[in-house]
Order: structure tokens, then sequence, then C-alpha cells
């Protein structure tokens, strides 16, 4: 039967009392803290942008047939769903508040009209490069996304101060806009960044959660680590 000095010479050597291992610095608790705190911004930052995209996602799960509206001055608000695929057709857009402008990075160039004798609806019309001029003829028939202007989402947000800042005139609060060209097919960048940005943000929470499970249970550890070179008795 082992003696009582044997036993208090095994316990002495267990990694808990090595007075090596109790001399070693304590984990880096600001450089952890510090990878915490960036986590938690990155996450919230990729959420949000999910969430600014969340719009144009949804738009990408639409019908691939659009929806006839006929005459697009006769449209009202009451015969469509927003962030719908739909099709159109006007004899003329309306010159009040007609813009012309660009985006980074696109070659191509963008007009926003309304429709003639219906302010409620405005079309963006995307014109390709080169053929932007005073020669250029919108056309008559149309088929896109037609969502709200306070639903159209982040690259479409500031188009209404665009119009007041250019023109003066004012885009009536529940005005719609109907983005020509714009299909389900082509949104579905946005639905593949939602998806990214959701999975990116879920990875960070995830690693956070994890990170504050080890600092508490070092901070534990710590509190019940005996201090250094006093052995078992």
């Amino acid at each position: 039967m082992p003696s009582n000095s044997s036993t208090a010479l095994v316990a002495s050597d267990s990694p808990k009392d090595d007075p090596e291992l109790l001399a070693l610095p304590a984990p880096p608790k600001r450089e952890r803290w510090l990878t915490i705190t960036l986590m938690v911004i990155t996450g919230i930052a990729a959420g949000l942008l999910a969430w600014s995209l969340r719009s144009e996602a949804r738009y990408a799960l639409a019908a691939s047939t659009p929806q006839d509206l006929g005459d697009l001055t006769a449209w009202s608000t009451s015969s469509s769903e927003s962030n719908s695929y739909v099709a159109g057709t006007t004899k003329l857009l309306g010159t009040n508040g007609a813009i012309k402008y660009g985006r980074p990075a696109e070659s191509d160039s963008f007009r926003l009209a309304p429709v003639a004798g219906n302010d409620k609806l405005w079309i963006e019309i995307r014109v390709p490069e080169g053929f932007e001029g005073p020669r250029f003829i919108p056309p008559n028939n149309f088929a896109g996304r037609l969502v709200p202007f306070s639903e159209a989402g982040l690259r479409h947000a500031g188009l209404r101060d665009s119009v007041k800042s250019k023109t003066g005139v004012d885009v009536p609060a529940d005005a719609w806009i109907l983005i020509d060209g714009s299909s389900p097919r082509a949104s579905r960048w946005a639905l593949a960044l939602v998806c990214l940005f959701v999975a990116f943000a879920a990875w960070n929470f995830i690693g956070i959660v994890r990170l504050l499970a080890r600092v508490r249970d070092g901070g534990a550890g710590a509190a019940t680590a005996p201090p250094a070179g006093e052995g078992a008795t």
C-alpha cells in the first residue's frame, strides 16, 4: 500500500501544480477582447448589408414570367404587388423631373422619368454605353422590377433627392419605380450576397461565443490554481 509521502509526491507532479506552468504569463486578454470587438463590428456590418439587400434578394425569387399591366398611364398602386416582375407600355415619358445619372464601376448611364399623365409611376431606363445623347429615343415597352421608391434598395436610395436637387420636382411619397430590364434572374447576385453576408455574420458571432467561453474558462482556472511554489499537502 503506498505511503502518504508517495501520494503527496504524485500530487505535486500534476500539471496544475507545476511551478513552471504556473510561472507562464496569463493569456493576452487585451488582444482577445480586441479580437472580440472587431468580430462584433464586422458581424453587425455584415448583418446590416444583408438587411439592406433583402428587397432585391426577395425579388430574385419572384416568378420569371412578368405580369402584364397594359397601359402604364392607367396604372395605380392597388393593381400590383410590391417587388414584382411586370411589363407594360406607355406612349410617352414625362419630362418634368426627368434626370440622367450614372453609377460607379458601370459604363452604362441611366434615365429616370415619370410616366406621362401618371406621376405615381417612374421608370428607370438603362442606356447602353455609346447610345446616350440627344438622339436617344426611349422605348415604349418596359419590363422589369416594380417596387415603391421606399423599398427599392440601396442602389436607388438617393434617387428622390437627386430628382429634387436637379429639377426641383418632388417625387410623390407614394410613388413607385419600374426598373426596366431588371428580371428576377438578373437579381440573383443580391441573393448570393445576402447568403454570403448572413453566413459571415453567423461565423463571427459563433466565434465570439467560443472566445467568450474560453475567457470564462480561463478566469475560472486562474481562480482555482494554487500559488506558484505551493505544493500539495
